[in-house]
């Protein structure tokens, strides 16, 4: 068998590449006319978790724009992957995926068998909304701000102990980046969810934890839990006057959220994908859907593809050198 010559290979690529130019002008006709039928938003998490909760906010203001039903489906697994992986696998044009970050920026790294790789097989459409995690910690903690946190942490060695919502969760691999920050050596507990983290933190079973705001601040303002931080870069006007952490820290680097972001398959359209962006960005920004998310302790967003898929590099690359370090996997 004889070697392909080397420009043969550069005249497929060219040929490719005046292919998908000629086909522009038909998918922005089609997503013109688009939608036809019925959309399914496909959730990983269970009804009444918080990305279910931000998809049902989101699906009746995206179907009156739409002029279609958008059927909120529950696919649950795999702490959200099995959710992606089906819209990954779709082909129909009409199926699009709401997530948190994890399946989109750690999952592979924690479990390698992932059956769908983010950068080949989904479309990225819009960010949805963002909340910082809470560093909360118990009342029988002497520290009463962040400084002093620091400082009573640092001398304590590993005799303090953290809750999260499990191996590779967000709230795990947030207090591992600050251990990498500060020196903290505190022991990781892990717990089936944020209730039982804040039950524990209550009864003084573990002294710290970074929790999500709905939960944390509440018990907060009841004195049951003190707040010293929040984990990104600026304040967050659903927790408050609580600090950011970074703030303390004197340096740039700890800027860490929970985020939810909607997603297609590889196969949709670029256009069709910038119209939802756009239809979803204008619903996110309606005082009425920001005031409700608020409530929820979420900031609004909406993005276009572009930074979604900037958001998901980013933070992929972030959470890779924590797990790297770390050795975190999922159980």
């Amino acid at each position: 068998m004889h070697p392909e010559p080397a420009f043969s290979s550069r005249r497929r690529r060219l040929l490719q590449s005046a292919l998908a130019a000629s086909l522009v002008p038909a998918f922005a006709q089609a997503a013109a006319g688009w939608p036809q039928k019925p959309l399914r938003l496909i959730v990983g998490f269970p009804p009444g978790s918080s990305p279910d909760t931000l998809a049902r906010v989101v699906a009746d203001p995206l179907a009156q724009a739409l002029g279609q039903p958008v059927i909120v489906e529950n696919k649950v697994g795999a702490a959200g992957s099995i959710g992606v992986a089906a819209v990954a696998r779709a082909t129909d044009g009409y199926t699009i995926g709401l997530t948190g970050n994890g399946p989109l920026t750690t999952a592979k790294a924690l479990t390698p068998s992932t059956p769908y790789d983010v950068a080949r097989d989904l479309r990225p459409i819009s960010l949805v909304a963002s909340s910082p995690f809470v560093l909360a910690g118990s009342t029988a903690m002497p520290a009463t701000d962040l400084h002093g946190f620091l400082d009573f942490a640092k001398a304590q060695g590993d005799k303090l102990s953290y809750g999260s919502i499990g191996p590779g969760s967000g709230s795990h691999l947030a207090m591992e980046l600050l251990k990498t920050h500060t020196g903290i050596r505190a022991v990781h507990v892990p717990f089936q969810g944020f209730p039982q983290v804040a039950t524990a933190l209550m009864g003084r079973q573990i002294d710290l934890s970074f929790m999500i705001p709905s939960i944390a601040v509440p018990q907060a303002k009841s004195g049951r839990l003190r707040l010293y931080g929040v984990s990104t870069a600026t304040a967050f006007p659903g927790s408050g006057d609580v600090p950011p952490i970074q703030w303390a820290l004197g340096k740039q680097g700890f800027d860490v959220a929970s985020w939810n972001a909607i997603f297609g398959p590889a196969s949709m359209p670029a256009p069709v994908a910038d119209r939802l962006s756009q239809e979803i960005a204008r619903i996110l920004q309606t005082p009425e859907v920001k005031q409700r998310l608020l409530d929820q302790g979420w900031l609004a967003i909406g993005s276009a593809p572009d930074a979604l898929a900037h958001k998901i590099a980013e933070d992929t690359a972030m959470w890779g050198g924590v797990i790297k370090l770390t050795g975190a996997r999922s159980e």
